[in-house]
């Protein structure tokens, strides 16, 4: 059988240590992946923390996984997988199927979602066993340290995006251009937008014109983030990829009549929007999830197309903590990316 090696931690909070393991055999409808990169997402704090129920120690995150098939279980292959396809796992690991949401169809709000590195164990890892309905097929185009990240904060900023009522030419701003932002101001640049992105500092504003911005707002100094918004016309939409409510928050009065602000920064304090902002111009305020595995699809081939990257740095599985505290700090290059 022999054995391959994960990162886990044994308790919240707890760090991260290389154990070895015997490596498993997928079960039916599910697959071995062999990881070639995987990303560390700021969410796999939250069960490294323990914060959400179900959580299980030893405890081996990452939701950003991508590699190559080397098992087939039972029926795996009736699905189209073969032995060798490269994929691409995300925060969408699979669906339960029989749920309210799932019998609509909208499996990515699935009550019974199977999150890698909560449901069963992630990337963390030189193997990982997932259910073949979480499987994305990874453009030759792109790399696998590029691809990983792509099944999280690609497809949520790019989901976000295009399943908003922006339509090309309509101003849309992103607010924060870290780990999701600098591919939110990508993707929205491509879509034919009139993309604004929101940030804290001048310092911020040549690195977000290099990622194609055609306006850039300091929030820390001059008019107010909504003055600027409607100087500018108020933008049809607002993705708020910060995970700060009291920046989201400042945002909402720089919303166009009938705009729509996209919350997918994950932030615990509450948003203060008083219903009279919302009503009197129509505008509406939604939470939007990640992206089921096709839509994962759709992401990378749409990078690939558009030579869309995440700013990456590569860090060998051996040194997991190390990376992961660097996530932590905010010292990260935006995206920190395990390989073997």
């Amino acid at each position: 059988m022999g054995t391959y090696r994960v990162a886990q931690v044994t308790s919240p909070d707890g760090r991260f240590e290389i154990v070895e393991r015997e490596v498993p055999q997928p079960g039916p409808g599910h697959v071995r992946i062999a990881v070639d990169a995987c990303g560390i997402c700021h969410s796999d704090a939250v069960f490294v923390s323990a914060k959400v129920p179900g959580v299980r120690f030893p405890l081996v995150p990452g939701h950003e996984v991508a590699g190559r098939i080397e098992a087939l279980g039972e029926g795996a292959q009736d699905r189209g997988w073969q032995v060798g396809d490269r994929v691409a796992v995300g925060w969408f690991g699979g669906s339960c199927g029989h749920c309210t949401p799932c019998r609509q169809g909208d499996f990515i709000v699935c009550e019974n979602l199977k999150v890698p590195g909560w449901a069963y164990d992630g990337g963390f890892a030189e193997a990982v066993i997932a259910p073949s309905d979480a499987l994305a097929r990874i453009p030759d185009a792109l790399a696998s340290t590029d691809a990983a990240p792509m099944a999280c904060a690609g497809v949520t900023t790019y989901n976000g995006l295009r399943r908003s009522s922006a339509r090309p030419g309509d101003l849309v701003a992103v607010l924060g251009i870290g780990g999701l932002g600098h591919l939110a101001v990508q993707y929205a640049v491509a879509m034919g937008f009139e993309t604004v992105a929101i940030a804290r500092g001048a310092d911020k504003r040549e690195f977000a014109e290099q990622l194609g911005a055609h306006h850039y707002v300091d929030s820390t100094v001059g008019t107010s983030v909504a003055d600027a918004l409607r100087s500018l016309g108020g933008a049809k939409v607002v993705l708020a990829t910060a995970a700060n409510s009291g920046a989201i928050t400042a945002t909402v009065d720089g919303l166009a009549h009938r705009g729509e602000l996209v919350v997918i920064g994950a932030a615990p304090e509450p948003l203060e929007i008083s219903p009279m902002q919302l009503l009197m111009s129509g505008r509406v305020v939604r939470g939007h999830p990640s992206g089921t595995s096709q839509d994962v699809e759709d992401t990378m081939v749409f990078s690939a197309l558009h030579g869309i990257r995440p700013i990456v740095e590569v860090v060998p599985l051996s040194r997991t903590d190390e990376a992961y505290q660097k996530m932590l700090s905010g010292a990260a290059r935006f995206r920190m990316v395990l390989t073997g």
